[in-house]
């Protein structure tokens, strides 16, 4: 999978001039959105399906700062998948190959009722995709 490519707004500084710490956790979402679309999955595909996978834990360990203008690159790699809970780690680096950010997130797939969904019944293509990506343990 490619690494999605994020460029640091400058709205997204604090007044040190440091990309304030929240924007990390928007970047994990937007890289987790590309992640699915490369994938073949697209997210808002699988919402129309009636499937929506909220955010159920997240933390991210903050290794070097970026600021204004900084190119931040991020890999997405699925850490694993039980079929209801997927869990994502990232790491987002600047182009000379600095760890910037290291993040882990768990979402879970529901139903528009809220309803847990078991992904290996009602979409067995997307948990396959999601196997072979998987680091062995």
């Amino acid at each position: 999978m490619t690494p999605y490519v994020r460029t640091v707004h400058y709205y997204e500084t604090d007044m040190m001039g440091l990309t304030h710490h929240s924007n990390y956790i928007r970047y994990m979402e937007e890289a987790r959105i590309d992640f699915m679309e490369q994938l073949g999955f697209p997210y808002r595909k699988m919402e129309q399906e009636g499937i929506v996978s909220p955010v159920t834990s997240v933390s991210c360990r903050y290794r070097r700062s970026s600021t204004f203008g900084d190119t931040l690159s991020i890999s997405v790699t699925p850490a694993s998948f039980d079929g209801v809970t997927l869990r994502i780690h990232y790491e987002m680096r600047k182009p000379d190959g600095d760890l910037v950010a290291e993040a882990d997130s768990e979402h879970v797939f529901l139903d528009r009722e809220g309803h847990f969904v078991r992904m290996r019944r009602v979409q067995k293509e997307f948990c396959d995709a999601i196997a072979v990506l998987i680091p062995p343990a």
